[in-house]
């Protein structure tokens, strides 16, 4: 397993300078994780700071809140698209889908899906605001949309990403969507147990260190 290819380098708030984030690019080529996750105004930049690598440029639409009307949604992902993103992860609309309004939180993911057309989209559905039947029901609805990966948490909620979280997920999307851990995964410890609960993808700011562990780890089982 390469433990770096589930990686998806983050760094993400309304402090990131184009500094960090060529740093964050230059972390990436040199850890061979599977992508950055930048804000949407640094996406030409990563894209350009990753040209020639196998490194891609991820980022975010209707973020952090998923309070965004779905057709500002979709013309943002079109927008960051068109600048060099190669994956879009979107937020649901949360509220929508706490009163039960589930046809709003469909169409908003079909939007962005249609507009995002052969380019992955994650969705993710903010699970520490969620009951267990409101995350089912919000990966059932991913499914349904044609989304291609269910992710946990945006990081700016009142947690992350657990282990039990993922194998619900997992459970409900089975092989159908990609499940990615994001929010709180800091450790290879944390990575390694949200892979085994079913997790394909780890959002993380700890990229460096979870991957180190992992390295420190094998040399110490290296025999001489």
């Amino acid at each position: 397993m390469n433990l770096s290819k589930y990686i998806d380098h983050t760094k993400l708030g309304p402090t990131v300078t184009s500094y960090d984030v060529q740093k964050l690019c230059q972390e990436a080529v040199e850890h061979d994780f599977m992508s950055v996750c930048v804000d949407p105004v640094f996406v030409p930049l990563a894209a350009q700071q990753l040209k020639g690598s196998d490194v891609l440029v991820c980022t975010v639409v209707g973020f952090p809140s998923g309070m965004h009307q779905s057709e500002i949604k979709a013309q943002e992902a079109k927008l960051a698209i068109k600048e060099g993103a190669q994956e879009i992860d979107m937020v649901i609309n949360v509220g929508a889908l706490k009163e039960k309004n589930y046809d709003l939180v469909y169409n908003d993911i079909k939007l962005v899906k249609e507009a995002c057309g052969n380019t992955l989209l994650k969705v993710i559905i903010e699970t520490c605001f969620l009951t267990d039947e409101e995350k089912v029901i919000a990966c059932e609805l991913a499914v349904k949309a044609n989304a291609d990966y269910v992710k946990t948490s945006t990081g700016f909620g009142k947690g992350g990403a657990t282990v039990s979280d993922i194998a619900l997920m997992r459970k409900v999307v089975k092989d159908a969507l990609g499940v990615k851990a994001s929010g709180g995964v800091r450790s290879y410890e944390d990575a390694m147990a949200m892979i085994e609960a079913g997790a394909s993808r780890i959002g993380a700011s700890s990229g460096i260190q979870i991957v180190s562990k992992k390295e420190n780890n094998n040399d110490s089982n290296t025999s001489y």
